[in-house]
């Protein structure tokens, strides 16, 4: 008797694209990130630093919240930055390395998927994980702001302040994903991310200011105060960072010091090249890194 031939449809035997691949792999991870217990240990963690504020502004209610420009320049500007860290390391600083620590590369690498895609996913799934978190964050902001100021808690500057919070995100993952690239233990990726987004830039950012007195455009810290600059009444929009010196009197002896910060225009470019230059050397490493 003659065997039986079946016709499969030419989709079901075709590879899905890589845009489809990383499509199914981003909401895959996304998922993961949603339902571990990371996630809610870090969103824990928010909810704490806002009933932190929450309990600040009502204490010192008189001298921070004068003005809502200051008040969010105060208390966004500057939780942004500690949140941003906080998400990157959580969600990023296992992505890559991960794979060779816990073996997973193996099974994943065996698939007809470029190590592109997988990379690409998992940096779209970490950077949703990590929005997901400062939007908890900044809803506590917005509410102790629609508190005190009602009418006046929505300032137009909070939007352009999200969008540079948010390419100050990708920034920092980039560099979170290079390290994790660059070691294969998730621990060397989860204590430099820290390190060096927490103090080490802000750091050398003072050491360049005080020692060598010249602008630190290269230092990434350097452009996240951008995300609480915008709030200033007396903001620099352009490509340029702006000089403030001044002189104070140490005993006889005149002491002058030297403040640099960053305009608008000049922090999106820096971040926007770390942002490249991190998440491509990351990117060029994993494709190069052998499982053995």
């Amino acid at each position: 008797m003659a065997a039986e031939t079946v016709d499969v449809p030419a989709s079901r035997l075709q590879v899905p694209r890589s845009i489809e691949q990383v499509g199914k792999l981003t909401r895959y991870q996304f998922r993961e990130y949603l339902r571990s217990r990371r996630f809610l240990a870090l969103a824990a963690i928010v909810l704490v630093i806002g009933v932190i504020i929450t309990t600040v502004i009502a204490y010192f209610r008189g001298s921070l919240i004068s003005d809502n420009l200051g008040f969010y320049g105060t208390f966004w500007g500057g939780g942004a930055d500690i949140v941003i860290v906080l998400s990157a390391v959580f969600f990023g600083g296992d992505a890559i390395a991960g794979e060779f620590q816990n073996k997973t590369g193996y099974f994943l690498m065996g698939l007809p998927v470029r190590r592109s895609t997988v990379y690409l996913g998992k940096y779209i799934a970490a950077f949703l994980a990590s929005v997901a978190i400062m939007v908890i964050f900044l809803a506590i902001v917005l509410a102790n702001g629609v508190y005190y100021f009602s009418s006046s808690a929505f300032p137009w500057q909070i939007g352009l302040s999200l969008i540079l919070a948010i390419i100050y995100l990708g920034a920092v993952l980039g560099a979170t994903f290079l390290f994790s690239s660059l070691f294969k233990t998730s621990a060397y990726g989860f204590v430099l991310t820290a390190i060096l987004f927490l103090f080490g830039f802000t750091l050398l950012e003072d050491l360049v200011t005080a020692l060598v007195k010249i602008e630190p455009w290269m230092i990434i810290s350097y452009a996240s105060s951008t995300i609480g600059g915008v709030f200033s009444s007396s903001v620099n929009w352009g490509l340029r960072g702006t000089v403030t010196t001044m002189t104070t009197m140490v005993g006889r002896r005149a002491v002058t010091t030297t403040t640099y910060t960053s305009g608008i225009a000049e922090g999106i470019v820096i971040m926007i090249v770390y942002l490249v230059l991190t998440a491509a050397a990351g990117l060029v490493l994993f494709e190069r890194e052998e499982f053995t």
